[in-house]
């Protein structure tokens, strides 16, 4: 569903045991454009990033978790066109429940436990002045679907493999 037409696509498996996986895994690799590599550690969502971005032959990186569903084929076009952006870091996307509510708009900083998704089980709308139908700024976004430059990724240092599960996208889109 992407009509983005200049990627590759970089699968980091984890560990994967389950047969279906591992035949659709077989399927894939008749792709050129799809590579699989497995990096069977103990679950560090960090050192998983840092891994897949040093295989990953492009000048920018999406990063986009198994769990997510492309709505629009226009969205990495969208995201591709921030991200290259000298002023941009990292650009987010606003991400939905399946039952159509707002999962994340952006990463709020200082509220409750530190961080917390703006508009979180929301319902889609335009929302508050319009904010979830136009562009955004915000310190932060969500790692599960994001788009850097490579040269924003080196000189940060990748993501802080200290942060194995939590906070470790926050902590790169600070840096």
């Amino acid at each position: 569903k992407t009509s983005y037409p200049n990627y590759e696509v970089l699968i980091i498996d984890n560990g994967s045991k389950e047969k279906e996986v591992l035949d659709f895994y077989e399927e894939l690799k008749k792709e050129k454009r799809i590579k699989i590599f497995y990096y069977d550690i103990p679950f560090n969502f960090s050192k998983l990033i840092n891994f897949g971005v040093s295989k990953a032959e492009g000048s920018l990186i999406c990063l986009l978790n198994n769990d997510i569903e492309i709505i629009e084929k226009n969205w990495l076009e969208e995201m591709v066109r921030h991200a290259l952006r000298k002023e941009v870091g990292v650009v987010g996307a606003k991400l939905l429940y399946p039952d159509g509510t707002i999962q994340h708009a952006g990463v709020i900083m200082g509220i409750w436990n530190g961080t917390d998704h703006a508009f979180k089980g929301e319902k889609d709308s335009e929302g508050y002045m319009y904010r979830l139908a136009t562009t955004q700024n915000y310190l932060s976004v969500a790692g599960a679907c994001i788009v850097f430059r490579r040269e924003v990724f080196e000189e940060v240092g990748g993501f802080d493999e200290t942060f194995n599960i939590d906070f470790n996208d926050v902590d790169f889109c600070l840096k």
